[in-house]
């Protein structure tokens, strides 16, 4: 099998596995980062939201092989470090506006939504109704309105 190198969450890994596995099932299945989760694996309900070199990415829909040894994947437990603290400022808000119910999508939410901020925040504008709206990830319970609250007030502390 071909190896293929690349950073999980600032550290850098080699996984031994066929071009065509998909980078979702290299971090849960070999690395065993279980934050990604696996919803429809088609890139449209977005469970495993992750960054990849700061975009937000489904890693259920990119095949290992097209990784690069510099390309930095970020999952949820990455995120704090990115922020340098013990919880990332959307996780916070997350925690402040009580949105979690189920959870299971919540992972996914939080990566859309801190790059979302981030994109934003360079184009030097506030967050918008149409931003709030761009995001497609899906959340079977519903919690819609909190999270949109939850963005908007981590938005203040990014």
């Amino acid at each position: 099998m071909p190896e293929h190198t690349f950073r999980v969450n600032g550290e850098q890994v080699t996984v031994d596995v066929a071009d065509d596995v998909r980078l979702l099932w290299v971090l849960r299945d070999i690395l065993g980062v279980t934050g990604p989760k696996y919803g429809c694996g088609i890139a449209v309900c977005r469970a495993c939201t992750s960054h990849l070199n700061g975009r937000a990415v489904t890693p259920c829909a990119i095949p290992v092989k097209d990784l690069r040894p510099d390309d930095e994947v970020v999952t949820i437990e990455g995120l704090p470090a990115t922020a340098g603290a013990a919880l990332h400022p959307m996780q916070q808000a997350w925690l402040d506006h009580d949105v979690v119910q189920c959870g299971y999508c919540q992972p996914g939410q939080i990566m859309a939504a801190v790059a979302l901020v981030r994109r934003v925040a360079a184009e030097g504008r506030e967050i918008t109704d149409a931003d709030l709206d761009s995001l497609r990830n899906v959340c079977r319970c519903g919690t819609y309105p909190r999270i949109r609250a939850a963005i908007r007030a981590a938005a203040k502390n990014m």
